[in-house]
């Protein structure tokens, strides 16, 4: 009798060269699939709801898999997480129906990049949070913070060669973001977050936003810019693709909510 179980994943990306398994090098996936196929004692593959870079972190990275295997649901969380290394952790793992598609269920994901704006960086900051010098007054983002906000064509904001622009039919490169705001780190002195919430995102879609907004913040570019990179359609007139360690995805929605039970010890 087939089981769906749906796992909640948190994971530092710094030792991983993204998440999707590759024939060689370390990659999540890989290391989780691992450990469940050695539980299991069947092979095993995960389906999650996208896909994060190399040196890209998660808070919630929602995945499942099919299995054949009887033993209780509980040792998905507390059983697998003392088979993994200590960068990855099962938060929660339950039963789901059989119809339940990691991604093709999702409604939107939230993703969160961290910066730093000062002249010397902590050491110990260093791998969560990008450094990218120089006053920065997010005052500046008021206008283009707005003109992200809506369904548009977002090639400009996509990395190149990402995806072949001759295969007709989906939407191409069009995405709605519901919310694009910027804010401070409370009590860290030239540290700031952006938050991005949108039905779906571009390869390198959020860190060439963040590039392109810190950009402005920076007085690097002009506060109107924004909406002439968008019309453009073109990754050359926007920013820099901002680094991989400062940026987490943190959530993913569904209809309904899931994990409303968890499973913990």
């Amino acid at each position: 009798m087939h089981r769906n179980i749906r796992l909640l994943i948190a994971y530092d990306g710094g030792n991983y060269l993204g998440w999707q398994r590759q024939q060689q090098g370390k990659t999540v996936q890989g290391t989780i699939e691992q450990q469940l196929t050695r539980l299991c004692n069947e092979p095993i593959t995960l389906h999650s709801a996208g896909r994060t870079d190399t040196g890209v972190h998660a808070l919630g990275m929602v995945a499942h898999f099919r299995t054949q295997t009887t033993i209780p649901v509980v040792a998905f969380f507390k059983g697998i997480n003392s088979m993994l290394p200590g960068d990855i952790r099962i938060l929660c793992a339950e039963e789901a129906p059989l119809s339940f598609h990691s991604r093709y269920n999702a409604q939107g994901k939230t993703y969160r990049y961290d910066f730093f704006t000062g002249e010397v960086q902590l050491p110990a900051t260093r791998l969560h949070r990008a450094h990218l010098p120089g006053l920065f007054d997010h005052r500046r983002l008021a206008t283009a913070l707005a003109g992200l906000v809506g369904t548009h064509d977002f090639s400009s904001f996509e990395r190149t060669g990402s995806r072949d622009k001759n295969i007709l039919g989906g939407r191409g490169a069009v995405r709605t973001l519901f919310n694009v705001c910027c804010f401070p780190q409370l009590g860290e002195a030239d540290c700031w977050s952006l938050r991005i919430t949108g039905d779906g995102f571009l390869r390198q879609m959020v860190r060439i936003i963040a590039g392109t907004l810190i950009e402005i913040g920076q007085s690097k570019r002009p506060e109107e810019e924004l909406a002439a990179i968008l019309s453009a359609q073109d990754r050359s007139k926007a920013g820099l693709t901002a680094p991989a360690c400062g940026l987490f995805l943190e959530t993913i929605y569904y209809a309904p909510p899931i994990f409303q039970s968890r499973v913990r010890p």
